[in-house]
């Protein structure tokens, strides 16, 4: 039976990159001169700090561009609010979404259910597995979840006949 699942990653190499080009297109900037900027990884979590809210909005631009340029689906990176940090420093904590969560999968499999299409939909951890008997039934599951607005970055994965 043919097959496919659902998934969202994001391709931390090319994070660690954008990372970088950041970093260094941050130390050519002259509002940036003698301004400590930090911006790290941590497993899923990005940190961001600086000396003033108006800088780390500044770093989380130049991110988003630079992350688009590589081809990080945007929709898979969290950007939370940003708040004030020590002696008038400001930080940000960016998540990078890994998996899809429980509660977004329910929300695919409900979606796929009422298209009365004849597929199964079945949640393995932090993926979904869909199966059906013909292949354009598969394909028809792929179009509605990319016109689909889910708030997440979906890619779908080990197509199998």
């Amino acid at each position: 039976m043919p097959s496919f699942d659902v998934v969202c990653r994001v391709d931390l190499q090319e994070v660690d990159n954008a990372i970088n080009q950041t970093l260094r297109d941050l130390g050519q900037r002259f509002d940036f001169r003698n301004v400590k900027t930090e911006l790290v990884r941590d497993a899923n979590t990005l940190k961001l700090h600086s000396a003033d809210d108006y800088k780390v909005r500044a770093v989380a631009d130049i991110l988003r561009e630079k992350l688009a340029k590589r081809q990080v689906p945007l929709r898979a990176v969290q950007f939370k609010d940003v708040e004030p940090g020590p002696a008038g420093t400001a930080k940000q904590e960016i998540e990078l979404q890994q998996g899809v969560s429980s509660d977004k999968a329910r929300e695919i499999v409900k979606l796929v259910k009422d298209t009365k299409m004849k597929v199964q939909v079945a949640i393995q951890g932090d993926q979904l597995r869909v199966t059906a008997k013909k292949r354009d039934d598969l394909q028809g599951v792929m179009q509605l979840l990319r016109t689909h607005d889910l708030g997440i970055a979906v890619q779908f994965t080990n197509f199998r006949e």
